[in-house]
């Protein structure tokens, strides 16, 4: 009776330990957190039955960005077409066309500066080289001042050595007759005579050359210097013709080559 008394003792004090074991392990037990979109009865069935579910609130929703194409692609005019020997291609728009730079300077080599120039001719000469669109004044020990100057077009070359035998500041210009004739037939009607000025193809100084036509002269179309377009006369700048003007005598050799 004793033994039955002890057992079950024994066997209840050993279910009141279960059971407050099993209590202190769900107190134990850190809250679970569901998110509102699992809250699942078999996911609150995981938790146990004295879980106390943490449940985020729902936030509202964030409204989607809407593309919106850039207004450059939105309309794009059609471009005209172009049809020639290569076939067809795209005309770029006048207004977007880079601008072209209208050439007012001349290049470096053709304005004047000393330069090293090897000759027999005396201090004081003036040799035109118009194959290669250059004027050297003669200065002696080796050296001349070089200018940059217009030549004689295809058909108007010429060569020789004359003398200045005139000069004039800003001169008037009477055209050959023939140059009126040669011009009238492109089409441009040349005047029979022009004051000097501004204006003035012959521009703001002339050095004439022994009894010719030919003569050094300004321009009032710098952007010639270093072509071959006159009619046979040396172009030149009219700083640099003036500057030349100031050097030079009548009597002046000049050389043309």
């Amino acid at each position: 009776m004793m033994k039955k008394t002890l057992s079950l003792a024994f066997g209840l004090a050993a279910i009141l330990s279960g059971s407050a074991l099993a209590q202190e392990r769900h107190r134990e037990r850190p809250p679970v957190i569901v998110s509102p979109d699992l809250a699942a009865p078999w996911v609150m069935q995981l938790a146990g039955p004295n879980a106390r579910p943490v449940v985020y609130p729902r936030q509202a929703a964030q409204p989607r960005a809407v593309y919106q194409p850039r207004a450059a692609y939105q309309q794009r005019e059609p471009q005209p077409v172009r049809r020639g020997i290569f076939g067809e291609s795209r005309v770029q728009p006048a207004a977007v066309r880079p601008d072209r730079p209208v050439r007012s300077q001349i290049e470096p080599q053709f304005l004047p500066q000393m330069v090293a120039y090897e000759t027999k001719e005396a201090p004081g000469t003036i040799v035109i080289d118009t194959n290669n669109r250059f004027l050297y004044l003669v200065t002696g020990n080796g050296q001349a001042r070089r200018y940059g100057v217009g030549v004689g077009k295809p058909g108007f070359e010429w060569a020789g050595a004359h003398k200045i035998t005139r000069k004039a500041e800003w001169p008037d210009w009477t055209p050959p007759a023939e140059m009126i004739q040669r011009e009238a037939a492109k089409g441009h009607y040349l005047p029979a005579r022009m004051d000097g000025g501004p204006e003035n193809p012959l521009g703001a100084r002339a050095m004439y050359l022994g009894s010719t036509l030919y003569r050094i002269h300004g321009t009032n179309a710098p952007w010639t210097i270093g072509s071959a377009v006159s009619s046979g006369c040396i172009r030149m700048r009219n700083e640099d013709v003036t500057d030349l003007y100031e050097r030079v005598n009548i009597g002046t050799r000049v050389i043309v080559m």
